[in-house]
């Protein structure tokens, strides 16, 4: 059996350093839903494929639909081949990664059914050689989370059966809680089965290679540190847009809302990356107690002025590429009535030495005009108008765009001289694209690096308990007061827009607006 933090290394004839985590078996439930045919198995085929599943590997789903093995491998083959899309003849070993694939119908809300899991584990835990490491993903609703947990627990799979020798632990995906009382009761029900170290908070936007790349690009190069503080930087603009509506996620979204979709997971990860103190050494304890750090730093939201702070919105019928987008309270399982926020934009103070009075805005919505993730930072204006004898008035900040997605990249604008005899200045652009500079595109679920990541044990793209509980404590207060204003202070906007006319106000009340797309 295989020591929790070894892991083989081999070579490609690219001369990149690969890690292949010890043999293990992953048990999914709610491994009849979309995600596990959407993304978890189609990124672990992707792994296969590149060589970083080890031998010994098998993966059990478990939900109440009934499957037999077959059919299970039938449905997540057409998962792959829809959802990873790669090139026709890509697929050779397809079949031979399906054998590797088992599935187990029972209700798993009661702990008896786990007896059935063991058994099953037991039986073709052997003949995978997987040497007792087990992973558990919880691909369920959050309501699940905890009888799950429990159920875990009960049934003697939450510690290794050898200690030391063998490795247990447990994916959990967002949201984590819905409000700061509910992550913290959430966070005592899992530890007090786990241990912190077992376990693996999952925000899948943490695993796009842009993202892991900003710790590269702040830390691993001489230039841009030394001017990335308040004194260069004007201020910072996050940005989550989706094009899509909430498709067949409305019971879900009902409860939930933009701001525990998105801002409080994906925007405030993105943000704590862009603007966290270096890490000591690069490791995950490290680089997470930084980020803790930089989350106790953020100014609370003043309530009696939250509209200078805050902007939330829902949209209403729009139109797209000449197609009709219905409103948010005519999506099926949206209340007429609904209040519910599908658009939010924030601005946030971060309270130390190197952020002090550098406005952060973040902006995140649903039926926007694009589907689009991205940090902009706008640096400011050069001191000195050097040129305006020559008759310019003014000249454009420079500004920095980390492309996370659809082409993730990163580009720098400055301004440079037209060719000609007289002094005219225009903006230019330096274009790094991922696919361009390493000759492929990375890969398409981000799930990939996140999976083998938690194989390996390295929990550094993952969120700690306490970044949940900080993100909760700056959100919750603004989810309470928008919930007992009601409709008071909500705005609307066309489906297929950039959000209302008072995020385009909220911004140019501060003599700044948003970045265009």
């Amino acid at each position: 059996m295989a020591d929790s933090n070894v892991f083989v290394e081999s070579q490609t004839n690219d001369t990149r350093r690969r890690r292949v985590p010890a043999p293990c078996a992953m048990v999914i439930f709610g491994a009849s839903g979309d995600l596990t045919e959407r993304k978890l198995v189609p990124a672990l085929y992707y792994l296969f494929r590149a060589g970083l599943i080890p031998e010994g590997f098998l993966v059990i789903g478990c939900a109440k639909t009934p499957y037999t093995d077959e059919a299970f491998r039938e449905k997540m083959r057409n998962g792959v081949r829809k959802y990873l899309n790669l090139p026709e003849g890509d697929y050779g070993n397809l079949d031979e990664f399906l054998k590797k694939l088992y599935y187990i119908s029972n209700d798993f809300a009661t702990c008896e059914a786990y007896s059935e899991l063991r058994e099953r584990l037991n039986q073709i835990d052997t003949g995978h050689g997987t040497g007792g490491n087990r992973l558990f993903y919880l691909a369920t609703p959050p309501s699940v989370f905890p009888g799950t947990v429990a159920c875990l627990g009960a049934a003697g799979f939450a510690q290794p059966e050898e200690d030391g020798k063998c490795w247990t632990r447990i994916v959990i995906e967002k949201p984590f809680g819905r409000d700061l009382a509910s992550a913290r009761e959430l966070n005592r029900i899992v530890t007090n089965v786990f241990k912190e170290d077992q376990i693996y908070r999952i925000d899948h936007y943490l695993g796009k290679e842009t993202v892991q790349n900003l710790l590269v690009f702040r830390f691993g190069n001489g230039i841009f540190e030394p001017f990335w503080n308040r004194r260069y930087i004007d201020h910072v603009q996050i940005a989550v847009a989706e094009h899509i509506g909430v498709e067949n996620r409305a019971s879900y979204y009902e409860e939930a809302g933009l701001v525990r979709d998105m801002i409080q997971n994906h925007a405030l990860s993105l943000l704590s990356l862009v603007t966290m103190e270096p890490p000591a050494i690069f490791d995950a304890t490290a680089v997470r107690d930084e980020k803790a750090k930089l989350m106790r730093a953020i100014r609370p939201l003043p309530l009696d002025r939250l509209n200078d702070y805050a902007v939330r919105g829902q949209y209403v019928e729009g139109w797209s590429d000449d197609q009709r987008l219905p409103a948010y309270r005519a999506e099926p399982k949206v209340s007429p009535q609904s209040i519910t926020e599908t658009f939010a934009a924030l601005k946030l103070f971060i309270d130390n030495w190197r952020w002090a009075d550098v406005p952060f805005y973040l902006r995140s919505g649903k039926r926007l005009a694009k589907r689009i993730s991205e940090i902009t930072v706008r640096f400011r204006r050069a001191p000195h108008l050097l040129f305006k004898g020559t008759g310019l008035k003014s000249i454009e900040p420079n500004r920095l765009s980390i492309h996370i997605q659809p082409d993730e990249g990163m580009s720098l604008m400055f301004n440079a001289k037209i060719p000609g005899t007289t002094m005219q200045i225009r903006p230019v652009t330096m274009n790094f694209h991922y696919d361009e500079a390493f000759g492929h595109a990375p890969p398409s679920t981000a799930y990939e690096t996140l999976l083998l990541d938690c194989m390996l044990g390295d929990s550094m793209l993952f969120t700690r308990d306490d970044f949940v509980e900080l993100a909760w404590e700056l959100l919750t207060p603004v989810l309470n007061r928008w919930h007992e204003d009601g409709r008071k202070g909500l705005s609307f906007y066309e489906a297929g827009t950039w959000g209302p006319p008072e995020a385009d106000a909220f911004m140019e009340r501060d003599g700044r607006a948003w970045q265009e797309f």
